[in-house]
């Protein structure tokens, strides 16, 4: 993959796991998870995913990001362990589900395959059973909407719910999108906000204050 292509990737992946933008009804009683050891083991690697990738917020703000950065090396990494490590999770349970570790451990599945941008035919095997177990409410339809996304994006398709972004100086716009009229109506049917607030989000996020421009 070319310097520009991991400058982009690596912007997409940060944004994708700081934004909040996944309205999701709290769960009263939420479910208490079936494999506690399997669920802290995802906590504990999203954990250390997203450690690795604040390390080059400031990197991203400056543009910065390059291949051969020791803090981009490292995500690459740390990404190849997870996936490596998440298949023969899927191999002997199938999706990690909210039954078996929990709504915040199903979550940090999801992370994990979205940062599998080097396997994307794990990501495409993973998008089915994400698709199978919304239907069953043992997975989040936000979720399945971020990597849906993901996985068209890769096969250079046009995106459905304009989750993937680019950064064109200070401004992020969407990746392309299939009938972009309607991606507001498609959002709001999977309980995601505006196309624009998501926008705006990413921008605040990325773009270096007033008073760090002039450090």
């Amino acid at each position: 993959m070319k310097t520009q292509g991991i400058v982009v990737a690596v912007v997409l992946l940060v944004v994708a796991s700081q934004l909040p933008g996944q309205d999701q009804p709290a769960e009263a009683e939420p479910k208490a998870a079936q494999d506690e050891t399997l669920r802290e083991e995802l906590l504990d690697r999203v954990e250390n995913d997203q450690v690795a990738r604040k390390a080059i917020d400031e990197l991203i703000r400056r543009k910065e990001v390059t291949l051969d950065n020791p803090d981009i090396k490292k995500i690459m990494e740390i990404d190849r362990q997870n996936t490596t490590w998440l298949k023969g999770i899927v191999e002997k349970h199938g999706w990690p589900s909210k039954s078996l570790v929990g709504e915040e451990g199903a979550h940090s599945a999801w992370l994990l395959v979205q940062h599998a941008d080097h396997d994307v035919a794990f990501q495409k095997k993973c998008l089915d059973l994400l698709k199978a177990a919304v239907e069953q409410e043992e997975a989040s339809p936000q979720d399945f909407a971020y990597l849906t996304d993901r996985v068209l994006i890769a096969e250079k398709r046009r995106q459905i719910y304009g989750t993937q972004l680019t950064q064109e100086g200070d401004k992020f716009k969407p990746l392309p999108i299939e009938d972009e009229e309607h991606v507001d109506d498609r959002r709001k049917e999977i309980g995601l906000q505006p196309l624009a607030e998501y926008l705006k989000f990413a921008e605040e996020a990325f773009t270096p204050k007033e008073e760090e421009k002039g450090e």
